[in-house]
């Protein structure tokens, strides 16, 4: 039950549930490889549409093979240990970065009916019922967040075991903003945790899947909590994958590659592979997490749950791309100011507000009151805290114009 809770598994283990266990695995992983390779093309020409360029055009139709040609050269290449290097520590960091990526969409549901009462999500393969994730763990948010803190150890011995000064810099300024973000990652989590009340990602769907409001307002969380934890949860989630704006880690300002500058080869591909596969299970989370997963009308018989769960994704992918391709790049104290002085703030005051109204709901207090009681509390509170940021750095000014004198 803690490792993942399947129907497939109800009746025991033999060789027909094996099969289905395999079967799906496999194509987890070449599903995730290939969409990895889509989305390195479809970033590719977003941006190159946005910024009025071509984008790939020649290898393949439409350029869709450029990412194959990309893989295959690096490949080819020569692989690189610098000198000083601490071998294994050097070889272990790419998988470090990669095998955490695959196993957070290990715990994500990709299809099934989630609007039926009787085993919702459930799907048949090979004559076994089973669902249409890897596992689904009783603690599966708390494995995604735990897989995305591992990524940080992959960046952190990258710098360390590469025996050079610009690496390690880079990736103790990568690390410190992965670590800054985390906690407001896991705030707006909690936000939709306390919403759910599980913390099992299937059971996060078919909560989802409920009835809505008003007849046509689904019952997605990023209605059922305010927003505010989605924006929050997506604007952390891209300083997380050291994404543009927040792309500081790549060091391009001093000209070196940042944690991956000793890097070539196909151990430089790893990283590369690893962010874009980022990208793909951070988005497909986030689906999971705010928009319903799978869940939709099944207007397309059984493949419904999976179309709505790639159209849901492909909107997100975009936004990622529209990112890079329109907003600049952050100076570091904005992104640390940004994290630590408003995202974490903002995210523990929602965090109290959503538990507020719930503990009214379940009193029978006057909602009303209660939420406007905690509108003023969070919006009191975020005027005393920009007081505070205010007075600081105008002594902060103050100081540095006396010791200029």
């Amino acid at each position: 039950m803690i490792f993942g809770v399947d129907p497939l598994l109800d009746g025991g283990i033999g060789w027909p549930e094996i099969q289905v266990v395999l079967l799906k695995v496999v194509l987890a992983f070449a599903l995730l490889m290939i969409s990895v390779m889509f989305m390195v093309w479809f970033e590719r020409k977003i941006h190159a549409d946005m910024t009025n360029r071509v984008g790939p055009n020649r290898a393949g139709p439409f350029g869709l093979l450029q990412t194959l040609a990309d893989g295959i050269k690096l490949f080819f290449k020569e692989d690189l240990i610098p000198d000083k290097a601490d071998r294994k520590v050097f070889l272990l960091a790419p998988y470090l970065s990669l095998i955490p990526a695959f196993l957070i969409f290990t715990v994500v549901p990709v299809g099934g009916d989630f609007t039926t009462t009787e085993k919702p999500g459930v799907v048949g393969i090979l004559g076994q019922d089973t669902l249409l994730q890897i596992a689904d763990p009783g603690i599966g948010i708390l494995f995604v967040l735990a897989m995305s803190s591992v990524a940080v150890y992959g960046v952190m011995l990258a710098g360390w075991g590469s025996g050079s000064k610009y690496p390690l810099l880079g990736s103790v300024r990568a690390s410190a903003q992965m670590v800054s973000y985390e906690a407001a990652l896991g705030l707006s989590v909690a936000a939709v945790v306390l919403m759910t009340g599980t913390l099992s990602t299937r059971d996060m769907v078919i909560v989802q899947a409920g009835e809505g409001f008003a007849g046509f307002i689904p019952n997605w969380n990023v209605i059922v909590t305010g927003v505010v934890p989605f924006v929050i949860f997506l604007i952390a989630v891209t300083a997380e994958l050291n994404r543009p704006p927040f792309d500081l880690v790549e060091a391009e300002q001093e000209l070196v590659g940042g944690f991956h500058t000793e890097y070539s080869s196909i151990r430089f591909a790893l990283f590369f592979l690893a962010e874009f596969m980022n990208v793909v299970t951070m988005s497909a989370i986030i689906v999971t997490l705010f928009f319903g997963g799978p869940a939709g009308p099944q207007w397309f018989g059984v493949v419904s749950g999976t179309i709505w769960f790639v159209s849901k994704l492909l909107v997100f992918l975009f936004v990622f791309s529209w990112f890079r391709a329109t907003l600049p790049r952050f100076r570091y104290d904005q992104l640390m100011d940004m994290g630590w002085k408003a995202l974490i703030p903002l995210s523990l005051a929602w965090l109290l507000l959503l538990a507020g109204i719930n503990i009214g709901r379940d009193q029978g207090w006057n909602l009303g009151l209660v939420v406007a009681v905690g509108f003023a509390g969070v919006v009191l509170g975020w005027a005393l805290l920009a007081r505070a940021v205010g007075n600081h750095a105008h002594r902060r000014a103050l100081e540095e114009a006396n010791e200029a004198r």
